[in-house]
């Protein structure tokens, strides 16, 4: 039996390339005058995807249409399927077409001039599909074309690493070459060479790499002789440019280790509802994340039961011990400022999903009633938007151990005119009962965690709108373990901080307790007097600024001189009793302190607070403030 032949001209696209491609059709049989032919290239039509093309047979640029063997040119009719927002080309032959006569379709020019040509999708895929839908009389045939999509020229160097190392303790690095999409590739000069170093290490180290077919390499078994702040250095000898790694700090020893990802959030590759597999791989093997978190909003609309079931299998089978940890976890949107939006993080596997239609599931006192804290952790999410705002008079600290400090669409640290420098700013406005200082002068304690980008639920118009968009955020999880367990202990001790998208190591200290924690003048009296800040930022770029702020007022500020490393120490020497904010209910007067720093490319970082209760104090000398 004849089967009919699908070729495409060329055999392969280089990813971000802009050229007349052709997709070549000989049937097995023949096709009627009238048939309609439907050519679907499976474009979602964001920026990355696949450009579509214009039908005006007129223009003779990015253009589609249909070429028989007898040179005829036929345009195209565009047809977009709102259910599965698919847009198609429909061509109607105007004459027979006998069996084993080529049909041609062409995207790009007419002309074949490439800068007038049809733009490739931005990202590698193998096997892209084109479908031809063929209507003979009421009788549709799908044929396909397949065509691999590779990556473009070598442009970058990614070094992924640890950021806590010990010394002389091994550990691996992966370098990525990736192209300017930040596909891996190894298109790139003949003879490309690349030498690795260590910056600030023994001279004798100095290793040659070659570009592998994979477009990555596994280094293993590297190590630090002495303690120290170091980055791992990529020289292309080519065109001698040079990259380095994200900061390591080595130390003597240590039991901790730092952990980077997300629990909130999704990326613009692949979508987190309809290829979840994709997206949580994407974050671990591209991304080099050591944990994620699903987020899929609560409703039946956003997430059908199959669609769960699904995410809760592939985050059961993915997650992985000392390497990958996935939490399943959903987006739960409460009564606007008394409930807020909520990011739940499930600890355990296969758990039904929290729709606030369901009578069991409609309130947060509710949900807080069937799980206990050790089920289910609440983060507030968005908490100074308008339409996801929360107040913080109903927080409940023992489920809401963290908060959202940043997402892609802003931050609720404090208003604009306060000195917010990635503010909520758009068609949806920020509004100070949200904001995370305002509940942390109320006594509400939470550590800091960020978000990423998100494109659903309440985030879905905004897109089409005026909203600010920034990066995306990273949380920074500070943890003995590679667990599920040891990192949910690490943010329920508020061991954590955000980012607004960098791996800045940081950390602070008070009295040699590090961030999160909650003290007390009865077990260290000293603290009446005297409290001993010190603590460090290393950033992935020079400091511009780092910010030590006490009960939401900047205590001191300093300015790094030129260098991404700054170590720091103060004494806050002021009384207790002459700054403590009184609490409410029965609690004693406290005091609370976080950081702040701000690189040259803008990117900031925010540690979690730490807090000192002031007790066992018999007499104040001023009036607590209220």
């Amino acid at each position: 039996m004849r089967r009919s032949i699908c070729t495409t001209d060329p055999h392969f696209a280089i990813a971000g390339q802009r050229k007349t491609w052709k997709f070549l059709y000989t049937p097995a049989i023949s096709i009627p005058k009238n048939s309609k032919l439907t050519f679907e290239i499976k474009s979602d039509q964001r920026p990355i995807d696949w450009e579509l093309p214009q039908t005006d047979i007129k223009k003779k640029s990015n253009l589609i249409w249909m070429q028989l063997a007898n040179g005829k040119m036929i345009g195209a009719k565009p047809i977009y399927d709102s259910k599965t927002f698919i847009m198609s080309y429909e061509f109607n032959l105007p004459s027979d077409v006998k069996t084993g006569e080529n049909i041609l379709i062409l995207l790009g020019s007419p002309q074949e001039i490439d800068n007038n040509g049809n733009l490739c999708q931005l990202f590698t895929q193998r096997k892209k599909i084109f479908n031809l839908h063929v209507n003979i009389k009421g009788k549709i045939e799908t044929e396909s074309f397949h065509l691999d999509i590779r990556g473009a020229k070598l442009k970058n160097l990614s070094i992924i690493t640890p950021s806590f190392v010990a010394r002389n303790k091994r550990f691996d690095v992966i370098v990525r070459f990736e192209d300017e999409y930040g596909n891996l590739t190894n298109n790139a000069d003949e003879n490309t060479l690349i030498e690795l170093s260590y910056e600030h290490l023994r001279e004798n180290l100095n290793w040659k790499l070659f570009i592998p077919e994979t477009g990555f390499i596994s280094l293993p078994n590297l190590y630090f002789n002495e303690p120290g702040i170091y980055k791992i250095q990529l020289k292309n000898l080519k065109n001698s440019e040079t990259f380095y790694s994200c900061p390591i700090k080595c130390v003597d020893f240590s039991n901790l280790n730092l952990f980077w990802g997300l629990l909130h959030g999704e990326n613009e590759k692949f979508d987190a509802k309809k290829n979840i597999e994709n997206c949580i791989r994407f974050f671990r093997d591209d991304k080099a994340f050591q944990f994620y978190a699903s987020s899929s909003f609560d409703s039946e609309e956003e997430t059908p039961q199959d669609i769960w079931k699904n995410i809760a299998t592939q985050v059961s089978e993915i997650n992985e011990d000392e390497r990958f940890s996935v939490f399943l976890g959903l987006q739960w949107n409460g009564t606007v400022k008394e409930e807020g939006l909520r990011q739940f993080i499930f600890s355990k596997d296969n758990k039904n999903i929290l729709r606030k239609k369901d009578l069991k599931a409609n309130s947060l006192k509710k949900l807080y009633k069937t799980f206990s804290n050790k089920d289910i952790l609440s983060i507030p999410c968005f908490t100074m938007s308008s339409e996801s705002l929360f107040d913080f008079k109903d927080f409940n600290e023992e489920f809401e151990k963290v908060v959202e400090i940043y997402n892609a669409w802003g931050s609720s640290e404090m208003l604009a005119k306060e000195g917010n420098l990635r503010p909520i700013s758009g068609p949806v406005k920020e509004n100070k009962d949200g904001s995370i200082q305002k509940a942390l002068i109320s006594g509400y304690r939470f550590g800091f965690v960020a978000g990423g980008l998100d494109d659903r639920g309440i985030y879905s118009k905004f897109y089409d709108s005026d909203q600010t968009q920034y990066s995306p955020g990273l949380t920074a999880i500070i943890s003995k373990e590679h667990t599920r367990d040891s990192l949910i202990d690490a943010l329920s001790k508020k061991s954590c901080y955000a980012t607004t998208g960098k791996r800045i190591v940081a950390s602070f200290n008070i009295a040699n307790e590090p961030m999160g924690s909650e003290l007390t003048t009865a077990k260290k009296p000293g603290l009446n007097y005297n409290r001993y800040i010190s603590g460090y930022v290393i950033g992935t770029d020079n400091l511009k600024e780092v910010t030590l702020i006490r009960n939401n007022e900047i205590l001191t500020r300093f300015y790094p001189d030129n260098n991404y490393i700054f170590d720091f120490s103060f004494d806050d020497t002021k009384p207790l009793s002459e700054i403590a904010v009184k609490a409410k209910e029965d609690k004693p007067p406290f005091v609370f302190y976080y950081l702040r720093a701000v690189q040259n490319d803008s990117n900031i970082v925010w540690t979690s607070p730490i807090w000192i209760d002031l007790e066992d104090v018999p007499i104040f000398k001023k009036p607590i403030k209220k």
